[in-house]
């Protein structure tokens, strides 16, 4: 026969006592005070224990390198002393919450952030922080199931917009949580890349080259955001399987919300206000648009590239300068089963129904020759531009191919449409 181990020659009661003395073993909290070192506390602790940082000023650069929590109170500043990265993450399961993340390097190719979650720190949480005078506030890559919430990032303000980091980068992740944080004065404000089954919700986004870049990244949820004084709102290009859902783009110098090399995706109940254009809609195919207003914009929906299979129901499309810029060589039926409703449009409801009896059509030659030369805008007034016009609907060899809705709304259906007027960025 073998030996017995030492466990099996152990009394019960002896037994019991350790596995219940196991069981009492709890995560130990650290503190740290002004004057002594964060990294040396980081460097102490054990897997799963806190560091509680007082309030107060840290000149020192962070790595962390196994799951535990970092907690700040009262807001006290780690400065990364405008080298490298302030923290960087290398292991999975840690939160840094309630810090001022202040003074990352300057180096685009090095990618130097606030704080750097490198491959491989999954469920990485970054709670309630102020990132300040950081290159990129946040480079998330290779990190499944993060939570990014509650935070404030500015960018190094005082360089040109080509030179700044973005305030959130996303690069290959799978499950982030991009939740109500404020972001201004970088690149921009959020960037997305090979990200999948993400959600971004409550987010608030100014004066940025995008509010949000998005590319190449499925199965998203983008939500109840605000994106306003940037030059493009909210950029979706080379994306499918997209819920773009309450949301407010407004006062952007290009464009409220571009749909680009976009397939079967949602963009509903969204707020499109004083862009340059409303809607940039470009290769867009088998997308469900329902329910936005877009009102006040110098184009509210520029479309061409073969955009079309798409359902388009339920959108007030108000006081654009122009309604729709559309460039293609035929049709785009838009409003076939409920209809939208166009500021602009003339024609008559005699029975009723709140459905015009005539279908409304976005543009005709006169706006293609516009488009063209417009320096054309000089005489719209003109008898002989009216004339054209007239003789361009009566004849159908000089037809433009237009958007085309065959149910008119007579009526908005927000009815709040008001407040949105006057949202430009002068």
């Amino acid at each position: 026969m073998g030996g017995l181990s030492v466990a099996g020659r152990l009394p019960a009661w002896v037994m019991l006592l350790l596995v219940l003395g196991a069981g009492s073993v709890r995560a130990a909290t650290w503190q740290v005070a002004p004057g002594q070192s964060v990294a040396a506390a980081v460097a102490r602790a054990a897997p799963g224990d806190t560091v509680q940082v007082e309030a107060g000023r840290y000149e020192e650069r962070l790595r962390i390198d196994k799951p535990l929590t970092l907690l700040g109170v009262g807001h006290p500043t780690l400065a990364g002393g405008l080298e490298g990265d302030t923290i960087r993450i290398v292991a999975p399961d840690v939160t840094v919450q309630g810090f001022i993340v202040a003074d990352s390097g300057d180096s685009l190719e090095r990618q130097n952030a606030g704080i750097y979650v490198q491959p491989g720190a999954h469920r990485a949480r970054i709670l309630d922080c102020v990132f300040s005078y950081t290159l990129f506030g946040l480079w998330i890559e290779g990190a499944n199931d993060v939570e990014v919430r509650g935070n404030l990032i500015t960018g190094k303000r005082d360089y040109a917009s080509s030179q700044r980091g973005n305030g959130i980068q996303l690069y290959n992740t799978q499950g982030a949580r991009i939740v109500d944080n404020r972001i201004s004065f970088v690149r921009d404000a959020i960037y997305v890349d090979v990200s999948h089954h993400a959600q971004f919700r409550g987010n608030r986004m100014h004066h940025s080259r995008y509010g949000t870049h998005y590319m190449n990244s499925y199965y998203n949820v983008w939500e109840d955001n605000e994106s306003f004084h940037n030059r493009g709102g909210l950029a979706l290009m080379e994306v499918r399987n997209q819920v773009v859902r309450n949301n407010r783009a407004w006062g952007n110098s290009d464009h409220g919300i571009m749909l680009r090399t976009i397939q079967d995706s949602v963009v509903e109940n969204n707020v499109v206000a004083g862009n340059g254009r409303g809607l940039f809609i470009y290769d867009a195919e088998y997308i469900t648009l329902n329910g936005n207003l877009i009102i006040d914009n110098r184009v509210g929906v520029h479309m061409s590239a073969g955009s079309t299979r798409n359902e388009v129901e339920d959108n007030d499309l108000i006081q654009n300068r122009e309604q729709i810029r559309y460039i293609a060589s035929r049709d785009e039926p838009w409003g076939v089963r409920r209809g939208n409703y166009w500021s602009n449009y003339l024609g008559w409801d005699r029975d009723g129904d709140g459905i015009g009896d005539v279908p409304y059509e976005a543009s005709d030659m006169v706006d293609r020759l516009t488009w063209r030369y417009p320096l054309m805008r000089l005489l719209m007034a003109s008898p002989a531009l009216q004339t054209l016009r007239l003789i361009a609907q009566q004849f159908p060899l000089l037809r433009a191919p237009s958007v085309v809705d065959a149910h008119p709304r007579m009526k908005p259906i927000h009815t709040d449409w008001r407040q949105w007027l006057g949202k430009q960025y002068r």
